[in-house]
């Protein structure tokens, strides 16, 4: 272990060390973790180390010091930023003051594993994506899946661009995985870029790469994601929001395979299967001049839609299971189950976030209810509170309007009464069209007085 990559974690909160720590030696890189810039400066002069991961706030010592610092006296270890959402602008000027990349919290496992390898990378130590585990198989028997797994069969035997399609939280970017590790490239680079998660003045230098020089705090050459993905395969998610000036340079290495970095003039040629995916109307953003229709051919050579959950309701017992068990695992519940009538629960919901929010509404059942098993009355009281997050505000019977408890009980009212009306009086199967447990029926109509 001594002889692979060495990353430094600097934070001053130790929840953050030990989840960094514990996600990079899942992934083979060896950590070590410094609650100050004070004492990363100590770590620093006593060890090695490849690649320094700091929080920009911290007491005393801040990241932004603390980068001027290791700048100065180990001017070849890359530093990555961690920043909040709100201070992402502070992140580009520390990207200006020479860091090498930056992650948001709160951070996405796969997302940080990646810019630490890309930093490797450019430190000389190449760590290449691991496959994805089995927490990120693609599940489901239903036919619409069974169509995605024959595309992906198909699409992963040859080398054509694929065009990933489908709302947000469907799994595109677990298909974009699947199509890579079917194919012949799937022991070469897997890298990814989020299109939407970058400043436009940021995205051209993420992709392409930089020469030294190229602007204030290029302190040395950078590889960007399209030459880190040679002889694999580049992901570019949400397509869609790359601005029309970066459109005719992906036009151009998607036609060529080939392209300068920024500020050089060097022509790189590269080995590069590309895939894309959107949430995004294409053809509307087309007509309104914001995206490019030739860009749009190049790209949707094989098209691939993934359905929504709602198109394949058969898959979502199937996959509450799934998730349970990892996080169960996960939150230190090993064994917790989800109860039958607790997954026909699940079952009866139209779930508008797709395959990503049953996913956190499950393991937000594992982490808030004891005992070994998830019951009915959990999965509605947690339906209940995700409900009135959304609903809209109403007026109050001030201007003129009845109360909002009165309301929401005629409502529940007629939703019964048809309910029963639709099942010819079979109260068992009148809970399961209203997606609650029989206990909870019985209760409902002794409430309402049916």
């Amino acid at each position: 272990m001594s002889a692979g990559p060495r990353v430094l974690i600097v934070d001053d909160d130790s929840a953050i060390l030990k989840v960094l720590s514990a996600q990079l030696a899942q992934a083979g890189i060896r950590s070590f973790a410094a609650e100050s810039g004070e004492r990363a400066l100590v770590v620093l002069d006593s060890q090695p180390v490849d690649v320094v991961l700091t929080d920009l706030r911290m007491p005393g010592m801040g990241g932004m010091a603390l980068l001027t610092r290791i700048a100065r006296s180990w001017p070849d270890v890359p530093v990555i930023v961690l920043t909040a959402h709100g201070s992402i602008q502070l992140a580009v000027e520390t990207m200006k003051a020479g860091a090498a990349d930056f992650i948001v919290k709160p951070f996405d496992r796969d997302e940080v594993l990646f810019v630490v390898r890309k930093a490797l990378a450019s430190a000389g130590r190449n760590e290449h994506p691991a496959p994805p585990s089995d927490r990120l198989s693609l599940l489901g028997e239903s036919p619409a899946m069974a169509e995605v797994r024959d595309t992906i069969r198909r699409a992963a035997a040859g080398v054509a661009t694929v065009l990933i399609r489908g709302e947000t939280g469907t799994g595109k970017e677990l298909v974009a995985n699947a199509v890579h590790h079917q194919s012949r490239r799937a022991g070469k680079p897997f890298v990814k870029l989020n299109c939407a998660a970058l400043p436009d003045s940021l995205l051209e230098s993420e992709l392409f790469g930089h020469e030294k020089g190229a602007f204030t705090g290029a302190t040395s050459r950078k590889p960007g994601r399209v030459e880190l993905a040679h002889g694999g395969t580049l992901f570019l998610d949400e397509i869609g929001d790359v601005p029309l000036a970066t459109q005719v340079k992906l036009l151009r290495i998607l036609q060529e395979r080939e392209f300068e970095r920024v500020g050089g003039t060097e022509t790189v040629k590269v080995d590069v299967r590309f895939i894309a995916a959107t949430h995004r109307d294409l053809e509307g953003a087309i007509r309104a001049g914001t995206f490019r229709e030739d860009l749009f051919y190049r790209l949707n050579v094989v098209p691939l839609e993934v359905p929504p959950l709602r198109a394949r309701p058969g898959d979502i017992v199937v996959l509450a299971r799934h998730f349970a068990r990892f996080a169960a695992e996960a939150n230190a519940r090993p064994g917790c189950t989800l109860h039958a009538e607790a997954l026909a629960l699940l079952a009866a919901q139209g779930w508008p976030g797709n395959v990503r929010q049953l996913e956190n509404f499950v393991e937000r059942l594992i982490v808030l209810y004891d005992g070994p098993q998830v019951l009915p009355d959990h999965v509605e009281r947690e339906l209940a509170r995700e409900a009135a997050r959304e609903r809209p505000a109403r007026p109050s019977s001030l201007d003129g309007k009845r109360p909002l408890d009165a309301q929401r009980r005629e409502a529940e009212r007629e939703a019964v009464i048809e309910a029963l009306a639709h099942a010819n009086n079979n109260r068992s199967l009148a809970a399961r069209i209203l997606g609650i447990s029989r206990r909870t029926l019985y209760n409902k109509l002794e409430e309402l007085g049916l």
